[in-house]
């Protein structure tokens, strides 16, 4: 196994169509070695005073934590929102070949 840690990136989208753009990109680029999309989720918030209701999609990315960085200003730069939500969650284990395809698929964006 590598000696980088992964971690999974949650990121929300107004729909799937911008989950499955951005996720494609951060593939394509090697920031993330896989993205899952979940659609359907409602989200409850406040933006700039006024409380939002609205229909989300989720991306979930996984990816070498030392890759998070540059993956949260990618993101930036494609997303519709000007304060997406990236926000990256450890992973303390699982299984060593997974971890290792991970370290693989992103070491090209290092």
């Amino acid at each position: 196994m590598a000696d980088n840690s992964i971690c999974m990136v949650y990121i929300t989208t107004k729909d799937k169509a911008e989950a499955r753009a951005v996720g494609k990109v951060l593939v394509e680029e090697h920031y993330a070695a896989c993205a899952n999309i979940i659609d359907g989720m409602h989200s409850l918030f406040f933006w700039e005073g006024v409380l939002e209701d609205d229909s989300e999609t989720v991306l979930i990315v996984k990816t070498q934590t030392c890759l998070v960085d540059k993956l949260t200003e990618r993101v930036k730069t494609i997303h519709s929102y000007d304060v997406p939500c990236v926000v990256a969650l450890p992973i303390t284990g699982g299984n060593p070949d997974y971890i290792q395809w991970v370290c693989k698929e992103t070491a090209a964006a290092l």
